[in-house]
């Protein structure tokens, strides 16, 4: 069984004494490439480096996550602009951005600009987008339509929603459900709202690791190799193999994001 990790944050301290074992378990689960979003300005340039020492493995992200928009964000957008100018071989995706209202509004307006400036890099590179909203779908999904006839895709991270919110998200036509360990928990509505709204070809598998680890290992720091379980109860929520979901998912993130 084969498998792609969409998001994981690989560059962070967690991972700092056992990255390559990390690396190395993920590999003997079955995970043939792992896509690494940025936040800001200093792990854009980070993931870079960590990703050219990892060819055809680890792929990179570049963007200004949505709680990362501060009093400096057009100076860092500005800075991060350079390195996707720069057009790595790694450089798979603009991300991780988006929209987060979750704790505050204070910098609402200005998040709006930077999604919507990142929004433009992809259009302009044909690079896909790994977009992250929280308590923000409607300001989200008011943006995006103004430029929907020219996105080339993306992934909405951490699809967590019920099947009205999954259906708009399907409508844009090249963008695919990002789907990780919140899938397992015990009172996650996700299985039933996946099988009975969403076809396996919109998804895609990812870990967010460090973060939200899956049944039975929530709670723990999470890795690309436990994406096994979330694999198990796609299965069972569709009621197709193991080996289907990898299979089908895999060809979805290959298309998303032009891997070979």
């Amino acid at each position: 069984m084969r498998f792609i990790d969409t998001h994981a944050h690989l560059d962070g301290e967690e991972f700092a004494t056992d990255r390559h074992d990390v690396m190395q378990r993920a590999q003997q689960a079955g995970c043939t490439a792992i896509m690494v979003p940025a936040i800001d300005l200093s792990s854009s340039a980070r993931i870079i480096h960590l990703c050219r020492q990892h060819p055809g493995f680890l792929y990179a992200m570049v963007g200004l996550h949505p709680e990362e928009v501060k009093s400096d964000w057009q100076q860092q957008l500005n800075a991060i602009h350079q390195l996707v100018d720069l057009h790595s071989p790694q450089l798979i995706a603009i991300g991780e951005v988006g929209l987060d209202y979750y704790w505050s509004r204070e910098f609402e307006q200005e998040q709006l600009q930077a999604f919507e400036q990142q929004v433009g890099w992809s259009v302009q590179t044909r690079l896909p987008l790994m977009i992250h909203s929280r308590k923000a779908q409607n300001e989200m999904v008011r943006l995006l339509r103004g430029y929907e006839s020219e996105l080339p895709g993306g992934v909405f991270h951490c699809f967590t929603g019920n099947e009205h919110e999954a259906l708009e998200l399907l409508q844009f036509q090249h963008f695919v459900l990002g789907i990780g360990g919140v899938l397992t928990f015990k009172k996650s509505h996700l299985p039933q709202v996946l099988a009975s709204t969403v076809p396996l070809e919109r998804i895609v598998l990812e870990t967010d690791a460090p973060y939200m680890a899956p049944v039975p290992l929530r709670g723990q720091r999470n890795e690309s190799a436990y994406i096994t379980h979330v694999i198990e109860h796609l299965a069972l929520a569709y009621g197709v193999s193991e080996e289907t979901v990898a299979e089908v998912t895999t060809a979805t993130a290959q298309r998303v994001f032009g891997l070979n």
